[in-house]
């Protein structure tokens, strides 16, 4: 279980901007929408989650452990996966060599393939190409989330994954993250605006203004957020 508590942020700059303001979240098992109006502050929630940004203020605790003051790669020991809203480039490295690394062992080609092939890449075409420039937005988002299926970690989160993704490669999408729920059986956190997304999740939690204006299972949220029930002062937040 991943647990926030009281968790604050203040970007440095000339002009300080408090950017969460005491979130407090549990997640436990589950799959996890995190949505609201863009500038809430979802994304670096996500990056606080991960270890690639500090909390200004608060707790942040995994399996009962506090790992606050914990790098990127002791949370990513500990079973934690992050997958970038724009994914890095590694230049000299092939696709093979990011999925095995991801893996933590050394892996064969025909099982590199199998994780290509579950986000929709021809795995020939792709297993002995460079991490670099060559490739476009959408196909390095594939292969992040293939890494991530390589790694198998107990909780997985995901920065507006459909951000470059083509229809076909989206409908994927989707059932990729259907199937790593199932398969894992941990947590999966997604930051996402996109319904389909919201329509697979247990819970959706939305973010606005920096705080935790609503949670609960989807059947309660979502109506909400379409706007087929009567939560229009939820409506406005997310319309700001």
């Amino acid at each position: 279980m991943l647990e926030l508590k009281n968790v604050c942020y203040t970007a440095d700059g000339d002009h300080k901007k408090e950017i969460l303001k005491g979130v407090s979240l549990k997640v436990d098992g589950r799959f996890v929408a995190i949505t609201g109006p863009n500038g809430s502050g979802k994304s670096t929630l996500a990056k606080i989650i991960a270890g690639i940004v500090s909390p200004t203020s608060g707790s942040i605790y995994l399996d009962g452990e506090d790992i606050t003051s914990l790098s990127v790669t002791e949370r990513a020991k500990r079973g934690i996966s992050f997958a970038f809203q724009q994914p890095v480039r590694f230049k000299g490295i092939t696709v093979k060599d990011l999925v095995s690394l991801a893996a933590g062992k050394k892996i064969g080609v025909n099982e590199a393939c199998s994780y290509l092939s579950e986000v929709g890449l021809c795995a020939r075409d792709y297993i002995n190409r460079e991490v670099d420039s060559s490739l476009s937005g959408g196909e390095l988002k594939r292969i992040e989330i293939a890494t991530v299926l390589a790694r198998g970690t107990k909780f997985t989160v995901f920065d507006e994954p459909e951000a470059g993704i083509d229809l076909w490669s989206f409908t994927s999408l989707i059932s990729v993250f259907e199937k790593m729920y199932r398969k894992n059986q941990g947590s999966i956190l997604i930051i996402s605006h996109q319904e389909r997304i919201l329509n697979i999740a247990d819970r959706i939690v939305v973010i606005a203004n920096g705080k935790v204006e609503k949670e609960g299972r989807r059947e309660e949220i979502l109506p909400c957020l379409l706007g087929t029930s009567a939560c229009p002062a939820l409506r406005e937040k997310m319309e700001d």
